[in-house]
């Protein structure tokens, strides 16, 4: 397979490795190619949540390319126009929210595969991702670099989890805990105990069927957990929420009284 087509990520799941990861929400390139200094394994470039264009998503790829830490795109949805164009740019693992069936992941997977095994458009020769048609045989070879995970964050998706660890082409599940933790009842209270036995539970399920398994800790201690679980790609961390918590130590530094906030995500 020809060396641009590698892709690290991919292959360390493949071997179990835990591979830490940390979630880019800045939409900055330049915020990305800091964290890509940084030896994170992976960094999550998110367009569900943060306000990224395509472009956007497109030149924080740009920036992260040449270093070591490995780009994962989450799209703001799993159409297939929108997969077209995010591995058009040159992503090679995406992580697709929201993803409640079977049928859905098989619909995600045909969008990421050529005719005739799938839906994507063909548009190598004007691609970034087929460095504008300079790779040869992309299209033939495209499958074997591309990493794709999948989303479980609500009620009826735990309840399909077998169902979704069968279709071909998934590799790995990522539980969503905010998502998750408000469809079973627990709004803003991930940390609740039926929560908890919940996400471990369904780690291990997710390892047991030989697929990787995914999680997003802000909080070190429920990250140390997760991978105690089974969890082999964890995100430590969102560069917004250590930026605002680095900005409030500062200043509190120079007033009289601690700064205090809760911070809360979303994700």
């Amino acid at each position: 397979m020809n060396a641009l087509l590698s892709n690290p990520f991919k292959e360390g799941l493949r071997k179990g490795e835990v591979q830490i990861g940390l979630w880019l929400s800045s939409t900055s390139s330049y915020i990305a190619e800091i964290a890509a200094t940084s030896g994170y394994d992976w960094l999550l470039i998110d367009g569900e949540h943060a306000p990224n264009t395509v472009q956007d998503l497109y030149h924080q790829l740009q920036a992260i390319a040449p270093y070591a830490s490995q780009p994962v795109i989450r799209p703001v949805e799993g159409g297939k126009s929108l997969i077209k164009q995010v591995l058009d740019i040159g992503a090679q693992t995406l992580l697709i929210p929201m993803v409640d069936s079977a049928e859905q992941a098989r619909q995600v997977v045909s969008a990421t595969r050529y005719p005739p095994l799938g839906e994507r458009g063909v548009g190598a020769s004007v691609a970034r991702a087929a460095r504008w048609g300079r790779i040869e045989n992309y299209m033939a070879q495209a499958n074997e670099s591309l990493c794709l995970l999948v989303q479980v964050e609500s009620k009826t998706a735990l309840e399909n989890l077998d169902a979704i660890l069968d279709v071909d082409g998934i590799d790995g599940v990522f539980i969503g805990p905010a998502d998750l933790s408000a469809s079973l009842g627990y709004p803003d209270n991930a940390g609740h105990p039926e929560v908890q036995s919940i996400i471990e539970a369904s780690i291990r399920r997710i390892r047991a069927a030989g697929k990787a398994a995914g999680f997003l800790a802000v909080d070190p201690a429920m990250a140390k957990k997760c991978l105690s679980w089974g969890a082999n790609f964890v995100a430590v961390g969102v560069d917004t929420m250590l930026y605002t918590e680095a900005l409030e130590r500062r200043l509190a530094m120079f007033r009289s009284g601690p700064a205090e906030q809760t911070m809360k995500t979303s994700y």
